[in-house]
């Protein structure tokens, strides 16, 4: 796409800074490769991503690696307890220097050996031990911070802390104390959709009891959902259940009967979604891999450290029901949004799809024209 194709998209975009606009992005936002470069570039990599759960490095040395916007990255846990996310490309030759997960008190870089500590510092280059000051080399670090138990990155280094933003979420989250909670199950998944149809799915509960009748629409029926207050940088609904529900498992003493009786779905923008339960937490962080490819890494944690294997195996299992319902629908739903007759269509009710207007306020924001102060007029920079 040409400069003046990002621009145009970037007018279309105009109408979302009126609140009251209610209608979804138009189908280009969803297909367009390059308006997905220019987002990588201007929103993605300047913000606050999600990439696990602090406990998934919990004692000195734990570690797991991943892609990030295509860089390759490293969370690990030091000697020292800090846990720090590095930039996994030996400063030799680039070689990776770790994979997978697990354990190691040191990382050595299987292409030439250069071996480093596991908060980073390089201990050894062979045969260079007179040029390399082992002093005054290490994996590069990354703009890290620590939010409700989750571990988020800030690629370009430069933005402004996360934690302020998300108050008034805190407000929302804190008798679930989240934080206290142990993850249990972790995958990666690469779907058949943009990454902002993932999202937009998840944070609506419109569709709740049409597509998971079985696994979700007995216990979150639509007509029960409630949005709550979005902020700058998230949203937020609670899917209520029914007064037939059953009770859930174990959870903390905070709680209120409205807490305990209702899932709250929740945002941190711009690609990070999760369902806080009582007693189970399920997050999804997203990253394109293709305007029509979106990668996610997902995981579950729960309160009772004490809950049987085959119960934890049957809540893993119930959310992989839940996920390849959305999976089927969202693969179908992209297909669609080729199409010439595709369309921008108007929002239900805030109560079932006024997240995803937050959403595109903060899309505004971010990626569109620039609003001249007193007046309704834009421009492009």
């Amino acid at each position: 796409m040409t400069a003046d194709g990002i621009k145009a998209l970037q007018q279309e975009l105009a109408p979302y800074w009126d609140p009251e606009y209610r209608y979804s992005l138009p189908p280009a936002f969803y297909t367009d490769a390059g308006w997905l470069g220019f987002e990588t570039e201007t929103l993605l990599k300047r913000e606050w991503l999600c990439l696990g759960r602090v406990d998934e490095a919990h004692n000195p040395g734990d570690y797991f690696t991943l892609e990030v916007l295509g860089e390759p990255t490293l969370v690990v846990r030091g000697d020292d307890g800090r846990l720090r996310v590095l930039a996994n490309v030996c400063r030799h030759r680039n070689m990776p220097v770790a994979a997978g997960h697990g354990n190691r008190k040191r990382f050595v870089c299987p292409y030439h050996a250069w071996s480093y500590r596991n908060d980073g510092q390089l201990l050894r280059a062979p045969y260079l031990e007179k040029q390399v000051d082992t002093a005054d080399c290490a994996l590069p670090e990354l703009n890290s911070e620590i939010w409700q138990g989750f571990l988020f990155v800030n690629p370009d280094g430069r933005a402004a802390p996360l934690a302020p933003r998300l108050s008034g979420l805190d407000d929302i989250l804190k008798n679930f104390h989240g934080e206290e909670m142990r993850q249990v199950f972790v995958a990666e998944e690469t779907w058949e959709a943009n990454w902002k149809c993932l999202l937009e799915n998840f944070m609506e509960g419109y569709h709740l009891s049409r597509v998971h009748p079985q696994t979700l629409g007995g216990r979150t029926p639509t007509q029960l959902c409630e949005k709550l207050p979005g902020g700058e940088a998230y949203t937020g609904y609670r899917a209520h259940y029914p007064e037939t529900a059953p009770l859930r498992g174990k959870c903390h003493a905070d709680l209120t009967d409205l807490e305990k009786n209702c899932s709250t779905l929740f945002s941190v923008f711009p690609a990070m979604v999760a369902s806080q339960a009582s007693d189970v937490l399920v997050y999804l962080f997203l990253q394109p891999a293709g305007a029509d490819r979106v990668r996610i890494r997902w995981g579950m944690a729960l309160y009772d450290s004490d809950m049987p294997a085959a119960e934890i195996r049957s809540r893993i299992e119930l959310w992989q029901a839940i996920n390849a319902e959305d999976r089927d629908k969202l693969a179908r739903l992209q297909t669609a949004l080729h199409s010439r007759h595709a369309v921008s269509g108007p929002l239900a009710p805030d109560d079932f799809e006024g997240t995803l207007r937050d959403f595109y306020g903060f899309l505004v924001k971010r990626l569109g024209p620039r609003r001249q102060p007193g007046t309704t007029r834009t421009a492009i920079e």
